[in-house]
């Protein structure tokens, strides 16, 4: 992994990673604006993903 700056993405089902700020995500993949150190980024993953299941199955629980 890098050193330089990240960016977090999600895809439909609301999980998160982080993916280089120069390239495109992969398809699936959309940006979610927040940028930063690849700390900063999973610090921030750790702050909003507070659900890991997938939208899909927390949908199928209501």
């Amino acid at each position: 992994m890098t050193d330089g700056p990240m960016r977090v993405v999600v895809n439909d089902e609301e999980q998160y990673s982080i993916w280089w700020p120069d390239r495109e995500p992969p398809r699936g993949w959309t940006a979610t604006g927040f940028e930063g150190s690849r700390q900063e980024c999973l610090d921030h993953i750790a702050a909003v993903w507070t659900d890991m299941r997938p939208l899909s199955v927390r949908n199928r629980a209501l």
